[in-house]
């Protein structure tokens, strides 16, 4: 009739048909979801230096500085499918020399079964806020923004923007102290 490595063959993609046709419907079931939440933020201290930037040239360029507050409930972004999130806070601007500027000053992965409700007050920056000339200072709108990816088990990884941003500006003169 057939050998042993036919039958094994016919048992073996059955499972992966099978496995691949689950997966798919995992994909299906929360493919549609929004994941969307609010997030409130706002900013505690704002500065800005003119500084020299050693990694790209020698010219001085603005560095920003500035501590934030951050208050979002993610857990409802968990579902059987979501297995972690990557959150981060960017900054959108518009200089002189740049009609879009985008920057991600910090950044977060959440795993499922950590707690997903981010009420942080006077945070840092986990990265230099540098604009490629001195397009900060006086600069009237930077916007805040929280955005995260969701990190399926299986199906597309989504990028979402939460709702709620949080418009400064920064100061027009030049600060000198070291920022604490």
């Amino acid at each position: 009739m057939h050998t042993f490595l036919t039958r094994g063959n016919a048992l073996l993609t059955f499972t992966l048909s099978v496995l691949a046709g689950l997966t798919f419907f995992c994909f299906l079931s929360t493919g549609l979801n929004a994941y969307s939440a609010t997030a409130t933020i706002d900013t505690v201290k704002v500065l800005v230096k003119n500084v020299p930037d050693y990694s790209a040239q020698k010219e001085k360029q603005d560095l920003g500085y500035l501590m934030f507050d951050l208050q979002a409930n993610l857990n409802p972004l968990f579902n059987w499918n979501a297995k972690q999130l990557f959150v981060f806070l960017t900054a959108e601007y518009e200089s002189p020399d740049n009609k879009l500027n985008q920057v991600v000053l910090w950044d977060k992965i959440i795993q499922r079964g950590e707690n997903a409700n981010l009420d942080m007050k006077n945070m840092n920056t986990n990265y230099y806020f540098w604009d490629d000339g001195n397009g900060l200072r006086g600069n009237p709108n930077v916007t805040l923004t929280l955005s995260w990816n969701v990190i399926p088990n299986a199906g597309m990884l989504s990028i979402v923007r939460g709702s709620g941003s949080h418009t400064f500006s920064f100061p027009n003169e030049y600060t000198n102290v070291r920022a604490q």
